[in-house]
């Protein structure tokens, strides 16, 4: 089901979903005035919470200083997620703070003035991802942005 549905200031919402690794996933994206928050879903779950601020105007922001490649698959250095709450083994934790790192330089690389934090909500039944499990969800997302 994809959709947007249009709400009054201060939000709107975008949702997405496909099969991931023959898993049901749900991606949703809200954009308020101050924060972007991005959940991945699988099984109606929601487990862990990062966060990744992403102000344009930080002195050590390597993009503020290198021309950038449009097509670069990889997070940005200086894009640092945090975790909030969850995360259990050091392998979900790693996991986590890649996806939230690699949602935040794609939403930096659409528009390299944002400043809102993005938080990001998952529940992966899995702690590990293929490489194609990794596109599909960012593919999910893409389609939400």
């Amino acid at each position: 089901m994809n959709g947007n549905v249009n709400h009054p200031y201060p939000m709107n919402f975008k949702q997405s979903s496909g099969v991931v690794d023959g898993i049901q996933t749900d991606v949703a994206v809200y954009n308020f005035a101050d924060k972007i928050f991005i959940t991945m879903s699988q099984e109606g779950r929601l487990a862990q919470w990062m966060q990744v601020p992403m102000d344009p105007s930080n002195p050590t922001r390597v993009e503020n200083f290198l021309p950038s490649d449009p097509d670069d698959m990889l997070p940005s250095t200086s894009l640092n997620a945090r975790t909030l709450l969850g995360g259990g083994s050091p392998d979900r934790e790693m996991t986590g703070k890649l996806y939230a790192s690699q949602l935040a330089t794609m939403i930096t690389s659409r528009n390299p003035d944002e400043s809102r934090s993005l938080l990001v909500g998952l529940g992966l039944t899995k702690a590990e991802a293929s490489q194609e499990q990794f596109l599909d969800l960012m593919e999910l997302v893409v389609k939400c942005l």
